[in-house]
């Protein structure tokens, strides 16, 4: 198994150094080229989406990726990558636009309302969560299931093969979240059969 980690801003080492305390493989994706390498499974990092949105166009890295995600490819977004993933965004434009949920841009103000807390996710109990700046999901499709609620807001969710986040788990040493989307790329692959 092989994970790339989208490379132009934001807290993409640390989302490599999640995967290396779980043994997975990682490279990063940094220019077009590098989407010659194979790999099972991508990270969208924090960042600011405006920027990255950019960046994924003018580095002939959108719609690449866009028709590997659409394809099934399992992805992973925290923070601005749940904005690039979300069909809809309020307050700002969608990017990839494959998830169907309606994401809401800064939604707990500038940096001074980043803020620590504990929250269930899914059925793995509570782990810790980091906000900087993040959205939340203000409404889905069905098929989207919550894993995630901070205060009655939707802060985690999936859909098909697409996990986002509005906090930042690379920023905790809990890997709750991470093997979680290793799961899900590994059910994606095939599965060899036994002698």
């Amino acid at each position: 198994m092989q994970i790339a980690i989208l490379a132009l801003q934001g807290a993409f080492q640390e989302h490599g150094a999640a995967l290396d305390a779980l043994d997975a493989s990682h490279f990063e994706i940094r220019q077009r080229k590098d989407l010659d390498r194979p790999f099972d499974g991508l990270i969208l990092p924090g960042g600011e989406s405006t920027v990255m949105r950019k960046l994924l166009l003018d580095l002939e890295l959108f719609h690449p990726l866009k028709v590997r995600i659409q394809e099934g490819l399992p992805v992973f977004g925290t923070c601005a990558g749940l904005i690039l993933l979300a069909r809809d965004v309020e307050g700002g434009a969608s990017c990839f636009g494959t998830m169907p949920i309606v994401a809401r841009r800064n939604a707990y103000g500038r940096q001074l309302g980043s803020f620590h807390t504990k929250g269930e996710f899914g059925t793995y109990g509570t782990i810790p969560m980091t906000f900087i700046r993040a959205p939340y999901i203000s409404d889905s499709d069905q098929g989207v299931e919550i894993l995630s609620t901070v205060n009655g807001k939707a802060v985690a969710a999936q859909f098909q093969n697409q996990l986002v986040t509005a906090f930042h788990p690379e920023l905790t040493k809990d890997c709750t979240v991470h093997a979680h989307f290793l799961q899900l790329v590994s059910n994606t692959l095939p599965q060899k059969a036994a002698c």
